[in-house]
């Protein structure tokens, strides 16, 4: 996958086979989010999850980082009022809520460093891959920012209370090793492997069960938000035992070959 384009733009989507990539497109800016960027990502998470041939998603950046986060000059300058920042806060809240919540299974290839807003809109996504020269800080508390309530909660629920308040509270920058051990990073390479790993966890993926993998992704979301519908999980379980991915699942492992869902 190229690092490079023409010309910087809003988020771009392409889809080839089963596999969904959106690009974040703005590399003099370090792909750092606009207001207009936030409406496109919706848009294309809406195509995304619309569309019944996509099995898997992967997010990435162009250039040398995956994100320098939300432009925070942008809300101030156009917010004439406490509650229009607070508008333009759960707007970017509401676009990583939505990414999280996307039945297909996500994968954020992280080419670079991840900054700001960005870093919770990677954790997000149920799996990061990651460059091993990528480094990531949250700034929240050095600029005077209590973060939104869902984006503490991800942190907490995915990488511990200790670790979350060590990257909230101190506002320090860690490396890629760093990022690694404290669960962030799902795995890390050096950028020569990048593309291998992520397409070979995008196939690994895509040929999986789609049905069983959202009402899965779904479950463990919710437990993790300690929001678990068990009567709706159940159900799934059940309707499972008796749909055709089981049977097909069945009958390609007997058979000794792919399963074909």
């Amino acid at each position: 996958m190229s690092d490079t384009a023409d010309a910087a733009s809003s988020p771009l989507l392409e889809i080839i086979g089963a596999r969904a990539t959106i690009r974040l497109n703005r590399p003099k800016h370090l792909n750092r989010l606009q207001a207009e960027d936030l409406d496109e990502l919706t848009r294309l998470f809406d195509r995304v999850e619309a569309d019944p041939d996509i099995r898997v998603l992967v997010l990435t950046g162009t250039g040398r980082a995956f994100s320098a986060g939300y432009d925070l000059n942008s809300v101030a300058e156009r917010a004439v009022s406490a509650g229009e920042q607070q508008s333009a806060g759960s707007a970017f809240e509401a676009v990583v809520n939505r990414l999280e919540d996307l039945g297909v299974p996500t994968i954020c290839r992280l080419n670079g460093g991840v900054y700001g807003g960005s870093t919770d809109l990677a954790l997000a996504c149920d799996f990061r891959v990651g460059v091993d020269t990528a480094e990531m800080f949250m700034p929240a508390a050095r600029l005077g920012l209590h973060y939104y309530p869902s984006g503490i909660k991800r942190y907490v629920t995915r990488l511990g209370v200790d670790n979350a308040k060590k990257l909230f509270l101190t506002a320090q920058k860690i490396d890629a090793p760093e990022m690694l051990r404290i669960g962030y990073l799902t795995t890390m390479v050096p950028l020569e492997f990048l593309d291998e790993e992520v397409d070979t966890l995008a196939a690994i993926l895509a040929g999986n069960a789609p049905q069983a993998m959202r009402g899965m992704k779904r479950a463990i979301n919710e437990f993790a938000r300690g929001e678990l519908d068990e009567g709706a999980a159940d159900r799934r379980h059940r309707d499972s035992m008796r749909g055709d991915e089981i049977k097909e699942g069945i009958k390609a492992f007997a058979d000794k070959r792919a399963p074909r869902f």
